[in-house]
């Protein structure tokens, strides 16, 4: 004859069980977050600062590892031999050789799995592309991406007021295919090695820039001019309708889509 638990052991049974799920539950999700973690410290992002600010690279960081959370730890490298802030064409250029060694260097560890160059102008972008073969982003590159994205119209806002460099924005629009989109560029006034000392005032100067562009130059989305600009962005943002597009975010963005399609 077989032998069916009684009412009360059913209920005991039931609640073993439910308390047994409640306690596995926690496990289970602990493991898969363990595995998320492992698996982004295991890939590795190099962040390279084309310039030799360790301030500005830490602040970069930061804003790429918003975008990378679970996929990937971004690691910054700054540019030994280079100014604090690069402001000329000739700045960009002599920047070029330790952008490329540092990011040769970085490419021969297995766990690095991209590099973003973080210099609006993207200097040595090409160069190190063409020496790796680890992904290589260009912070300038994708930003112009994502700002013209659904055939916006679109303006940059910089602390550069080097005319060369300027133009260079317009070439690289027109590169890219986007210069029927392309609103120009609103420089803040004043030294801009100073004014990126003072988060106050560059808040204000670019608060002012970014009206213009979109006032009086009918941007629909502004783009940060420049990785130090990055923070401050991220502060005017709810000042404002139209999207305040950061280069360090929509490149560490492309790198995360180009890692999770492998």
């Amino acid at each position: 004859m077989l032998a069916f638990p009684s009412p009360t052991s059913r209920v005991g049974l039931i609640t073993g069980g439910f308390l047994a799920l409640c306690l596995l539950s926690p496990l289970t999700q602990a493991e898969g977050d363990n595995a998320m973690e492992s698996a982004a410290e295991a890939r590795v992002i190099t962040l390279i600062n084309p310039n030799s600010n360790d301030a500005a690279t830490e602040s970069m960081v930061e804003l790429a590892r918003l975008e990378t959370q679970g996929v990937a730890t971004v690691v910054g490298r700054s540019n030994r031999d280079a100014p604090p802030l690069l402001t000329t064409p000739q700045d960009m250029i002599d920047a070029v050789p330790g952008v490329v060694e540092i990011g040769v260097e970085a490419a021969e560890d297995e766990r690095v799995a991209a590099i973003i160059v973080s210099a609006f102008s993207d200097p040595g972008l090409e160069e190190l592309r063409a020496a790796v073969d680890t992904p290589v982003f260009g912070i300038g590159e994708e930003v112009f991406h994502e700002a013209a994205r659904g055939d916006r119209a679109f303006g940059i806002v910089t602390v550069t007021p080097d005319e060369a460099l300027i133009e260079s924005f317009r070439q690289k629009a027109a590169s890219l295919g986007y210069e029927h989109l392309y609103r120009g560029v609103r420089v803040t006034p004043g030294d801009p090695t100073e004014l990126v000392q003072s988060p106050e005032a560059l808040d204000a100067a670019l608060a002012e820039a970014v009206q213009a562009s979109i006032d009086e130059d009918g941007a629909q989305a502004v783009i940060m001019g420049g990785g130090p600009l990055s923070a401050s962005a991220l502060r005017l943002q709810p000042r404002f309708e139209v999207p305040l597009v950061v280069a360090v975010n929509a490149a560490a963005r492309a790198a995360v889509a180009t890692l999770q399609g492998e």
